[in-house]
């Protein structure tokens, strides 16, 4: 039986399922039955998928170009609107308050028909880092300025500036009345008046939103460093001894003359009568007394009565300095009492010319003084008042002799 099958047995061989091969079995090298069978081949995507992929990709580039197109003509559009000029017709202020955001200022500019896109200017004004750098302040815009143009002038600070001017001579109050007055300036005057010579007289410039305590903070510490400048450079002999005597002198030579070349000569009479014990003798002591901060109104003169009236600065009756200055002297007339000609004069009197003659004596002067009557009586209007009016420099009423 066994014989019978081994007889009947194919020369083909089997595969590996147990069926007979069509084909000789062919024996393989050691080589080749290492060797690893070639793997087939994935099955191939349907032409439809591959399609619609390819769409998904195109349309994203296309979105990506697109929106690069887009970028680059807005970055175009905004660097060309702001560099180019502006709707503005003709020169205009524009104010840029303290605190002011970038976003106010664009917002206020275009309002004011000054730029005709906030956008773009805040957008511009940000990207360059120059948002945080705008200054408060009013500002001069050019007609046709462009956004750029106004950008680099609030960034510079180039603010509009205003001034006060307050002369030699004020006393404080009239100086703060100039402040208060003063319509561009902002916020309130210190409670309490500054002592008299202790504001310096100049010209303040100042922006739109500056305080006034700002500028009399200015006028103090401007005045202060000036008399101790002054101070320390003074001539060693003079016969006053502290810096408030010196700034009362100040003040007195201040209001006797306007003239620069009269100040150093004027004080020297001063000077002169200190040291011999004679009554300084001047009339705006006596306008002080009689009026003090507010000052003399323009149509009073000074009466033969007002010499006799007892203040507390009337120099016709105190001797020496009154208790503090009556104005708030400048640098020249500091200057002038600083270091005063060398003179022998006692006496002066106007000239009536605006300046004064001087004299040593008493009898000189009385000379000097009936001249200035005579001008005075020809400029003087018919009818006169009750009372003789006075020159009152020194001796120009009752003059004094030395007290020797």
């Amino acid at each position: 039986m066994s014989d019978t099958n081994q007889n009947n047995q194919s020369p083909y061989g089997r595969d590996a399922s147990g069926e007979n091969k069509t084909g000789p079995i062919i024996p393989k090298s050691p080589t080749e039955a290492l060797r690893p069978e070639k793997v087939p081949a994935p099955p191939k995507r349907s032409r439809k998928a591959h399609g619609q992929f390819i769409v998904f990709l195109n349309f994203l580039m296309s979105l990506a170009v697109i929106g690069c197109i887009v970028t680059v003509g807005g970055f175009y559009y905004m660097i060309n609107t702001f560099q180019s000029p502006g709707p503005l017709a003709t020169n205009t202020h524009f104010i840029v308050r303290n605190g002011a955001s970038l976003f106010d200022i664009a917002n206020n500019l275009e309002r004011s028909g000054i730029i005709d896109n906030s956008r773009v200017f805040r957008y511009m004004t940000d990207s360059m880092g120059k948002g945080q750098r705008l200054k408060a302040g009013e500002y001069e815009i050019k007609a046709n300025a462009s956004m750029k143009e106004i950008m680099t002038l609030l960034e510079s600070g180039k603010s509009i500036l205003y001034s006060v001017s307050l002369p030699e001579g004020l006393t404080s109050k009239q100086m703060f009345d100039r402040l208060l007055n003063d319509p561009v300036l902002e916020g309130d005057l210190p409670a309490e008046i500054p002592a008299e010579g202790s504001l310096r007289p100049d010209t303040y410039r100042f922006s739109r939103g500056t305080k006034r305590q700002e500028i009399v903070s200015q006028m103090q510490a401007a005045q202060k460093g000036l008399i101790e400048q002054v101070w320390a450079k003074r001539d060693a002999d003079l016969p006053i001894k502290t810096v408030e005597e010196f700034v009362t002198m100040a003040s007195i030579v201040e209001k006797e003359t306007g003239k620069d070349d009269e100040r150093a000569h004027v004080a020297s009479v001063f000077m002169n009568r200190l040291q011999k014990g004679m009554r300084i003798q001047s009339d705006p002591t006596i306008i002080y007394g009689l009026f003090g901060g507010d000052g003399k109104p323009a149509d009073r003169p000074i009466y033969q009565s007002d010499l006799k009236k007892e203040t507390p600065y009337n120099t016709y009756i105190i001797r020496g300095l009154p208790p503090g200055p009556i104005a708030n002297p400048g640098k020249a007339a500091l200057e002038a009492v600083a270091n005063p000609w060398r003179t022998e004069d006692l006496y002066f009197v106007a000239d009536g010319t605006g300046g004064h003659v001087f004299a040593k004596t008493l009898d000189e002067h009385n000379a000097n003084v009936r001249r200035w009557r005579k001008i005075e009586a020809e400029r003087a209007a018919a009818g006169g008042t009750a009372e003789t009016a006075v020159d009152g420099q020194p001796g120009g009423a009752e003059a004094e002799k030395p007290a020797n």
